[in-house]
């Protein structure tokens, strides 16, 4: 949802791809967050779960996760990461917790969250870019 809703922010102003640490590789987006989507004009049915890998990073200019967590794994396992890694919720000090096999109401809970941190990331990525 994040990748969708940023990339949409961004206009085709910079490349935004998605990838997990612990992803169900070749799995679709969860059906709650498709209708979630739609909701807000956006078809994420071609989404494909896929891994973060090392290939991907070096690609990479800036990665956003969505908790704490998650940077601190990256920067352990690819140290050359360090300083391009952050968190969905940095400028507002926030987690997004994972939803998937939670229900509608994590969901919901979860984009609310991505929503929140949705403006900080259009606008600093547009300067960068």
């Amino acid at each position: 949802m994040a990748a969708a809703l940023l990339d949409a922010s961004l206009a085709g102003d910079a490349s935004v791809s998605s990838a997990g640490i612990g992803a169900m590789v070749g799995s679709p987006a969860d059906i709650v967050a498709v209708e979630l989507m739609e909701e807000r004009g956006l078809d994420i049915t071609a989404h494909v779960a896929r891994q973060l890998d090392e290939n991907l990073l070096r690609d990479s200019d800036v990665v956003v996760t969505m908790d704490s967590e998650q940077v601190k794994w990256i920067e352990k396992h690819w140290p050359q990461s360090c300083g391009r890694v952050y968190r969905w919720g940095h400028w507002g000090d926030f987690d997004v917790p994972d939803p998937y096999r939670r229900g509608d109401r994590a969901f919901r809970d979860a984009l609310e969250l991505i929503l929140d941190g949705l403006d900080d990331w259009s606008t600093r990525l547009r300067q960068i870019t």
